[in-house]
């Protein structure tokens, strides 16, 4: 599907968009502190999961970086974007916090 088809019903969220090890000029949405540092496509489906946001992955190579590959996680508008993606790094965090804690 396009971006177009998921007017106001649904947001793309790119991995970079929330990758604290990135430069906004390489496409990083969210403050530093806020970010996770390298999310995988598997962890953003996770927290949007457990968020009730209904991801779907697609193969689509981000526009910035086109000669990667790379998957985007297309996620229901529940929340404003920024707010958003602040929701998904949490969890994420969270996550890596839990397993970190269950392999002690």
């Amino acid at each position: 599907m396009s971006s177009r088809e998921y007017r106001n019903k649904r947001i793309v969220l790119w991995p970079v968009y929330i990758d604290s090890t990135k430069t906004r000029g390489k496409g990083r949405k969210i403050s530093r502190e806020n970010g996770v540092p390298k999310p995988r496509v598997e962890e953003i489906v996770e927290a949007a999961e457990i968020l009730g946001l209904d991801p779907i992955v697609e193969d689509k190579s981000y526009p910035r970086l086109w000669w990667e590959q790379e998957k985007r996680i297309v996620v229901l508008k529940k929340y404003p974007r920024q707010e958003l993606y602040r929701r998904i790094a949490k969890k994420i965090k969270e996550i890596r916090e839990a397993r970190k804690r269950a392999l002690k």
